[in-house]
């Protein structure tokens, strides 16, 4: 008798095998409230290379962390009457604390665009203030009706970014700066994810914003999956909270802003992206572990692997050592496979008699013997070769699944079929965007024909990317 997968095949239920693949590989569990989770130290290990890379973008467009309060007072989301109609059903509204009602209940922030911008009216006096350049990393809620780890939770961990500037033209390009130079780059060249940068609708719009610039991943079963988003803000929150500049020429005038953010969502991107029937594969970029060095046992074997895995560390590659030569080696082996390790290094008492080990490459697959002294060069090739391969996958498969399309009709059957569609903004429009809504089928994001972001809804030549979506 055959023995039973240990995860659930994509092609038989894609959703059942992301669900399994987070419990197996050991990433995340529900949390006991609905909607909660608990992110066990693989899945957060991450998190944090995926931070560590998305600061060091963030500084250097200029930016500096700093941290906002949890709570918010409600006045303050009502300041701005589209923002707080935008998110006024995911508010999670705390009414007592201390045992005593509160005088004004207070919001668990959703996002901080409204509290920052209180404190941006007190820090912003004069041009010579300008540019303010602010992120956060922190924690949101969002009260999820439709909860998936990773995907849509109650609470989740991001970052968010706000800025004031002196201009229009000065916040537009900076936005556009976020999305391109620091997501783009990241999702591109870190995650392997060939992402699709382009421009919201106006329906799909973050609430209170002028323009949405948005990445749009194709995971594996076809879906969307949005990545990041960078918004333009106007002066709506300008004028809601009074955030005003004197000019070099002596006039008040209202800032001009912007937010950006992404958030743990880019987690269940990479599964759902990059994971296969026996696991998860993480970009070597990204991978928190990169190799795996394995005794599959015996005393020189654990002596060996203790050995090379100083060594493979001291050459700069991030090196975990599995001496657990007291559990099977089989059962170990499967384990680093289902958490997508890109190499693994095996290492027995016939190898040693050899001076080999077996090299065993998670994302193009298959095993080869390898001289044990090679290996400290061969690595950094291999992984340089992995990362690529994950990249061309993705991008083969969004160009592959992806219909050029004349009419909204079309677009639906494509989306449907599990792909994307593309078809001239022009033809669709808000009544055919609507039109598709009701087969849960919504414009991704408007592009240029050639593939660049349009400076605005109605562009000549611009194309609408519409998909089924996470």
């Amino acid at each position: 008798m055959a023995k039973a997968p240990v995860l659930t095949p994509q092609a038989e239920d894609f959703p059942r095998w992301y669900q399994d693949l987070i419990n197996k590989a050991e990433l995340a569990d529900n949390g006991p409230v609905r909607g909660t989770m608990v992110i066990r130290p693989y899945g957060y290990g991450l998190w944090e290379r995926m931070q560590q890379e998305m600061d060091a973008r963030i500084k250097d467009a200029g930016a500096q962390n700093a941290y906002f309060p949890l709570f918010i007072p409600q006045s303050y989301l009502t300041k701005e009457a589209e923002h707080v109609e935008g998110f006024a059903p995911e508010l999670a509204v705390v009414t007592h604390g201390g045992g005593k009602e509160l005088e004004e209940p207070v919001v668990v922030r959703p996002t901080s665009e409204t509290i920052i911008n209180d404190y941006f009216s007190k820090w912003v006096q004069s041009y010579r203030d300008l540019p303010l350049l602010i992120n956060q990393w922190a924690n949101v809620v969002r009260w999820e009706m439709r909860p998936r780890v990773f995907l849509r939770t109650s609470e989740f961990l991001w970052q968010e970014g706000h800025t004031a500037h002196a201009t229009y033209e000065e916040a537009r390009d900076y936005a556009a700066r976020i999305h391109t130079d620091v997501y783009g780059d990241f999702m591109t060249n870190v995650l392997g994810i060939d992402v699709v940068l382009g421009r919201k609708t106006a329906k799909e719009r973050f609430a209170g914003a002028i323009n949405t610039l948005t990445l749009e991943g194709m995971m594996g079963d076809g879906k969307a999956l949005q990545l990041g988003t960078s918004h333009e803000l106007g002066t709506n929150f300008a004028k809601a909270f009074n955030t005003q500049y004197l000019s070099k020429e002596g006039k008040q005038e209202l800032v001009w802003q912007t937010s950006w953010g992404v958030s743990t969502r880019m987690v269940g991107g990479l599964i759902m992206s990059h994971g296969d029937d026996n696991g998860l594969r993480v970009p070597p970029r990204l991978a928190h572990v990169q190799v795996v060095v394995m005794a599959i046992k015996g005393d020189e074997a654990v002596a060996k692997v203790r050995e090379l895995g100083a060594q493979l560390k001291a050459a700069g590659l991030r090196v975990q050592v599995d001496d657990r030569v007291d559990t099977p080696f089989g059962r170990r082996a499967v384990d680093w496979e289902l958490k997508g390790v890109p190499v693994r290094i095996e290492i027995g008492p016939r190898d040693l008699e050899a001076g080999t080990a077996m090299l065993a490459r998670r994302i193009p697959g298959g095993k080869t013997p390898v001289q044990i002294d090679a290996l400290a060069d061969l690595l950094p090739k291999v992984l340089d070769e992995d990362q690529a391969q994950l990249l061309r996958e993705s991008r083969e498969r969004r160009l592959a699944r992806t219909s050029d399309v004349a009419t909204i009709g079309e677009a639906a059957e494509a989306a449907v079929a599990g792909g994307w569609a593309r078809i001239p903004w022009a033809d669709l429009g808000p009544e055919g965007e609507a039109k598709l809504a009701e087969q849960a089928v919504s414009v991704r994001c408007l592009i240029a024909e050639d593939g660049s972001v349009p400076e605005a809804d109605d562009a000549p030549g611009t194309l609408a990317i519409v998909a089924r979506s996470y």
